[in-house]
């Protein structure tokens, strides 16, 4: 009898050492699935016009800043991890749309970072420019970061400005939505991916005990979520003809 009860826990433990592995990896590389439709989108539209690259800004100055967070107070592997990965996805993000408007481009003027123009702030017609924006912030961070690493109060900053950044991510499309009076070009099926992964890292974040930052962050986001596709229902062409 006892060893079919050890046996049963043995079973329960790797079942559950299973599903923490599988929500890990969710949770990882979850993060970047939505902007797999959007990419496409753009990719088959040859048009960037309805997605805010400043979602692209807004994560990855949260992740790096992550990153950094994490060398002075180290949480999780996986949302270490999950920031590398979100990295490379906004930096590909961002490749394509500096790819199709410069193939659609009328004017030959070209927007440099080096212009020093605020105007223009990160809207620049030269990938590498973004790049070249990323390296200099992230060189900051790191010597910045090596001089007060010893201090709390600096560290929990740190993490407060990262989930800061990353719980408005889904602010500039949806002020980019609410200007153009559309939601088109922007990929829906994007947003509701948006929702299901905040939902789902926010329930991750709770139940893992991570700092309250990130469940902060998460329920924050899901608040956005749900505005943007009530956007999508509001600007919609069968809704306007309800409204008249």
């Amino acid at each position: 009898m006892d060893v079919e009860v050890v046996l049963q826990e043995e079973d329960m433990q790797d079942s559950w050492s299973l599903l923490s592995f599988m929500a890990s990896c969710l949770m990882v590389f979850g993060g970047a699935l939505p902007y797999v439709p959007q990419y496409q989108d753009i990719q088959r539209s040859s048009n960037s016009d309805g997605f805010s690259t400043r979602v692209c800004l807004l994560l990855l100055i949260a992740n790096i800043l992550r990153i950094f967070f994490w060398i002075g107070k180290q949480f999780e592997l996986t949302l270490l991890l999950q920031s590398v990965v979100m990295i490379i996805a906004m930096f590909a993000m961002l490749h394509l749309c500096c790819t199709v408007h410069n193939n659609n481009r009328v004017s030959t003027k070209q927007r440099r970072l080096s212009d020093l123009d605020f105007r223009y702030f990160w809207k620049w017609s030269a990938f590498e420019d973004y790049l070249l924006f990323c390296f200099g912030f992230t060189v900051l961070c790191a010597v910045v970061t090596l001089l007060l690493l010893d201090s709390v109060v600096y560290v929990e900053t740190l993490g407060s400005l990262a989930v800061m950044c990353e719980a408005m991510l889904g602010l500039p499309q949806l002020l980019q939505n609410f200007h153009n009076s559309s939601t088109k070009g922007m990929s829906v099926k994007m947003v509701l991916l948006w929702t299901a992964g905040d939902v789902f890292k926010t329930t991750y974040f709770v139940v893992n005990e991570s700092p309250a930052q990130f469940w902060v962050c998460g329920s924050v986001q899901i608040i956005i979520d749900v505005a943007i596709l009530l956007q999508v229902l509001l600007y919609s062409q069968d809704t306007r003809a309800k409204l008249g």
